[in-house]
């Protein structure tokens, strides 16, 4: 049988024997010892720590708004509440990282995570397909091929 290539990036392999993350070191898996295969995205916790972040800055300038008299200070008090929070939600956005979880050997294990989702789907997909093409073809007998 020949081996079928599913997915070829610069991060990672797929094909329907093996599934290679380029990382250092590489890792490599075999696709018929691969279990319960999940996604998840573990940094999503990070969000209230920018909303606290953002909360805090309101807060400072609902305190010190009484004592603001110059257009200037004004002006200041809002950059120093808006530049951070567009800041935190710029880097919040940027630094998300989706992880494929999956038991190997019986250990789990990070199989691949990648902060780019159009890469990280597409190497979804590909294990997708590269698992049900592996997986034993049962027939019932007396069914037609």
């Amino acid at each position: 049988m020949r081996i079928r290539t599913y997915y070829r990036g610069h991060d990672a392999v797929v094909t329907s024997e093996l599934f290679a993350w380029h990382t250092s070191p590489a890792k490599t898996f075999v696709i018929r010892e691969l279990k319960t295969v999940v996604i998840a995205r573990p940094d999503v916790n990070r969000k209230p720590a920018y909303a606290a972040l953002i909360a805090g800055s309101v807060a400072v300038t609902v305190a010190v708004w009484p004592i603001l008299d110059s257009p200037l200070l004004i002006g200041a008090v809002f950059l120093g509440v808006a530049v951070p929070g567009v800041a935190a939600a710029a880097f919040w956005r940027r630094t998300q990282t989706w992880e494929l979880y999956a038991t190997y050997r019986n250990a789990a294990i990070v199989l691949y995570a990648s902060s780019d989702a159009r890469v990280f789907n597409q190497v979804g997909r590909a294990l997708r397909r590269a698992i049900e093409d592996a997986a034993p073809h049962t027939r019932r007998s007396g069914e037609a091929a």
